[in-house]
């Protein structure tokens, strides 16, 4: 009797148990993220915002990097604090002012909430300028006239279409220089992988203007490069990568020109210098740094109390969600254990019953009880077939013994003398109960992995010579023509062993072995083929497989026997003797001594016109 499951231990409980944890953690979380919610809220609207403060920092570097200097910056500044409510004021490093949102005799901050300097930018505050910390606004002699500007416009329309045609959607923006691009709706510049045909390099070729002010760059950036490169002092030179939407200046390692290749450490100073030398190019086109003030940030940060009854709502709230959560977990946990139970109860069992449970659900737990029931059904399977198997042995080994101790009984009584003819019938049936036998022992052997083979290389040709040169003999005995038929291929073997010059597949296998396996299919063949019919053994070579292939022109398996040919003890037709039918293991050794050698064994066939069995071996060469 099964001893019932400690209460701590039971499904049910553990499940419980485990709910009203997480509800208090879910509750407790939930307090906790309603205070600090409440918290953050009276802290946004009574101090500063860290978004407001970036986005100002963002429109006035902006400024800066479009404008030549801040003389009309004032307008900016004023709508700015409009918008935000912060008194905004810029100033020259030294203090001198330039702009202020209140009168001039208010007082600044003690300190200056960031430096406004677009060829030194803050790089968490404006995307783009990661690498460099200039400000991508800031393009100075790279910004395109308007004839260039539309000539780039109409070569983008132009690529968009054919992208369009290859099947990649893209959208047309313009980088701050005023060049058109492509991106795709990820926002990769020119729609990330390129099409084939669209790749004419037309639209990413720099413009006059473009061209200029990258001759200036290298001249600013040249006698660093030629430092860098060292004695190939032509081995960097500053380009433009118009894959970027910030338009950065890249520089670019000749290795493909020179085939020199360049050290890390090279390829960091060559950035720098052209880093320096785009400051120096744009310093003209921007306007100088400044300091920006951001009102006072003096007033104490709010804390936030919960009262009386606010911690009565919460408690109330929290002790509500804790009941509804245990009445659920019970309600969910009682559906989840009682088929769980039934599966108890079913593989409580005794096992002849092979009970089944019913699938309520398509759970995890529906999921056990399929697998429940297939376990179920390949047990009462499997024991149908050691029912049948030891019927069919005990049958198999009773008739030759039979008829050896029914002669052998009648000769010592004096009735039958043994002449030759009775010994030589008693021979063929002590040659039945052996066959029998060591077709047992191989199959035993084969199931406990301990089937031994000799392996060796194996001509492929030879093998089959011999198979149908030991059935040459029972083939013409039954009236049936053997024919054999191996096909070379050219030049896959050399004289190294593995094979010969000719293309003859090899194998290494078990001769002894493949020739049971082989003989055994003839033997089949011979026994289901017609006089005058036809078995043909074929061998080939393909792709790194051997293929051997035993077909016959006999009276063929029915398709809804064809899955059981290879059991044992199986026959197609029931009422034939052990003796004209064979023992019916025949195949299923074949199957064994195949997959013995990494091999596998198939068979077609067709009612009244014959069988086809095919056998794939690894290649030897």
């Amino acid at each position: 009797m099964t001893r019932p499951i400690p209460l701590r231990k039971r499904l049910l409980v553990r499940l419980l148990i485990t709910s009203v944890l997480i509800a208090i953690c879910s509750v407790a979380a939930t307090a906790w993220l309603a205070v600090e919610t409440t918290t953050r809220a009276i802290q946004e609207e009574q101090g500063q915002v860290l978004t407001e403060d970036m986005d100002i920092l963002r429109q006035l570097s902006g400024y800066a990097a479009t404008h030549r200097d801040w003389s009309g910056v004032g307008k900016t500044v004023r709508a700015l604090s409009d918008r935000t409510g912060r008194r905004i004021a810029l100033t020259a490093p030294d203090r001198t002012p330039i702009a202020d949102s209140e009168t001039r005799d208010t007082a600044l901050p003690p300190r200056a909430a960031a430096a406004v300097d677009p060829l030194h930018t803050d790089t968490f505050t404006e995307p783009g300028a990661q690498r460099t910390g200039i400000d991508p606004r800031a393009v100075g002699p790279f910004r395109l006239p308007r004839a260039e500007r539309e000539r780039v416009r109409l070569l983008a329309e132009k690529r968009r279409a054919c992208f369009s045609i290859n099947g990649v959607e893209t959208a047309i923006t313009q980088m701050p220089s005023g060049r058109s691009v492509l991106v795709d709706e990820d926002g990769t510049v020119d729609g990330g992988q390129v099409p084939t045909p669209c790749a004419d390099g037309v639209l990413n070729t720099p413009t006059a203007t473009e061209e200029k002010a990258l001759a200036e760059l290298n001249t600013y950036a040249g006698d660093c490069l030629k430092g860098v490169g060292g004695k190939f002092p032509s081995l960097f030179a500053a380009t433009v990568d118009f894959t970027d939407r910030s338009m950065l200046t890249r520089y670019l390692g000749r290795k493909a020109e020179t085939g020199i290749g360049t050290t890390r450490d090279q390829d960091k100073k060559a950035q720098e210098c052209v880093d320096r030398a785009r400051r120096q190019q744009l310093e003209p086109y921007v306007a100088p740094a400044a300091e920006l003030f951001l009102g006072r940030g003096d007033s104490a940060v709010p804390h936030f109390d919960m009262s009386a009854a606010n911690k009565a709502k919460v408690t109330g709230v929290a002790g509500l969600v804790l009941a509804l959560t245990v009445a659920v977990t019970v309600l969910v946990a009682t559906r989840l254990v009682r088929p769980l139970r039934a599966l108890t109860h079913a593989a409580q069992q005794p096992p002849e019953q092979h009970v089944r449970v019913p699938v309520t659900t398509q759970d995890e737990t529906g999921i056990l009880a399929v697998a429940f029931n297939d376990l179920a059904d390949r047990r009462e399977r499997m024991e149908a077939q050691r029912k049948a198997m030891v019927a069919d042995i005990a049958h198999e080994l009773r008739t030759p013994l039979t008829n050896i101790r029914g002669w052998l009984e009648v000769t010592r009584d004096g009735v039958v003398d043994p002449d030759p003819e009775l010994l030589a019938s008693l021979h063929d049936e002590a040659v039945v109960l052996q066959r029998v036998i060591d077709d047992l022992q191989d199959l035993a052997a084969a199931d406990a992995g301990t089937l031994r083979l000799h392996r060796e290389p194996v001509r492929a040709d030879e093998l089959l010579e011999q198979v149908v040169a030991a059935h040459r003999v029972a083939a013409e005995g039954a009236g049936v023509r053997l024919h054999m038929s191996v096909t070379a291929s050219q030049g896959s073997h050399g004289s190294d062993g593995s094979g010969d010059s000719d293309g003859t597949p090899w194998l290494d296998a078990d001769p002894v072995r493949m020739r049971q396996a082989l003989g055994n299919l003839v033997s089949n063949a011979i026994r289901h083929t017609p006089a005058d019919g036809t078995i043909t053994l074929s061998c080939r070579r393909q792709g790194d497989e051997v293929v051997f292939e035993v077909a016959d022109t006999g009276s063929g398996i029915a398709p809804e026997d064809l899955p059981s040919v290879f059991e044992r003890f199986w026959r197609a037709e029931k009422s034939r003797s052990r003796r004209t039918g064979g023992s019916g293991l025949g195949l299923s050794i074949v199957r064994q001594l195949v997959t013995a050698h990494g091999g596998t064994v198939t068979v077609t066939s067709e009612l009244g016109t014959g069988s086809v069995f095919t056998l794939r071996l690894p290649d030897a060469g």
